[in-house]
């Protein structure tokens, strides 16, 4: 740890002491929680998918497609020891994908919830209209580059607060709804939201690129973990840390 961070835990040691009053928790509760669900959830989900991805490699748009010569994209073979299960089976990687898919879509459906409730997205994750100033994200963009993540307002930086709310408002959604027009029973009990998505294979394609900027995210949010400080991060995130 930094002599700056055992500088501020001494601060609040003696606020602490002084005040006597109980400093708030960084990570709430509900966050820690959906954070270690979410993350199984992903790793499992995106593991059987590649498995599902082997049964048919190409990606359409529109309504229908299947010869290669129609597909906008030709997916590699993945390897077994990136797929779950560890050998090709569809029925398998279905049945996996189809469980998690339901622990990741309330996980998440509960977690906006008390993060409206306790103030969490309001406080932390919507970016006040001043942080969207172009010279705010280019001087938070220069922080980055300098391996200095402890910057902006609140618990988040600018840049922190758009891929956070990009990822729990647009990108995660977009995986679960996309994911719900390919069952063929949602497909027929609500036709609208496949016409909302372009076609059947086109929410297919959609929900690919989806899985891959969610995993794409998901190594960068591990690097930053890592340039950061991953004892500090990883105690935070399980015990809840300071303010």
């Amino acid at each position: 740890m930094s002599e700056i961070a055992i500088a501020n835990e001494a601060v609040v040691e003696q606020s602490v002491q002084t005040s006597g009053t109980k400093p708030r928790k960084r990570h709430a509760l509900s966050t820690r929680i959906w954070h270690w669900i979410n993350a199984v959830s992903i790793i499992i989900l995106f593991m059987s998918g590649l498995n599902i991805s082997n049964a048919h490699r190409y990606l359409y748009w529109g309504d229908w497609g299947f010869s290669p010569e129609q597909a906008w994209l030709e997916v590699p073979r993945f390897p077994g020891w990136a797929t779950i299960p560890g050998y090709y089976s569809l029925s398998g990687a279905r049945d996996w994908h189809v469980i998690f898919s339901l622990v990741f879509a309330f996980s998440l459906l509960a977690f906006i919830i008390l993060a409206l409730l306790n103030g969490h997205m309001k406080r932390d994750i919507f970016a006040r209209a001043r942080e969207w100033r172009p010279g705010n994200i280019w001087a938070d963009i220069k922080q980055h580059l300098k391996l200095n993540f402890e910057h902006g307002e609140g618990k988040y930086n600018i840049l922190q607060k758009i891929s956070y709310a990009g990822v729990i408002l647009i990108l995660i959604p977009l995986m679960i709804f996309t994911g719900m027009v390919m069952s063929p029973g949602m497909e027929a009990a609500w036709p609208w939201m496949t016409e909302l998505f372009g076609g059947r294979q086109s929410a297919r394609s959609l929900h690919f690129i989806a899985a891959w900027l969610l995993f794409a995210f998901f190594v960068v949010h591990i690097v930053l973990v890592v340039l950061a400080g991953p004892i500090h991060q990883l105690r935070d995130m399980t015990t809840g840390g300071r303010e």
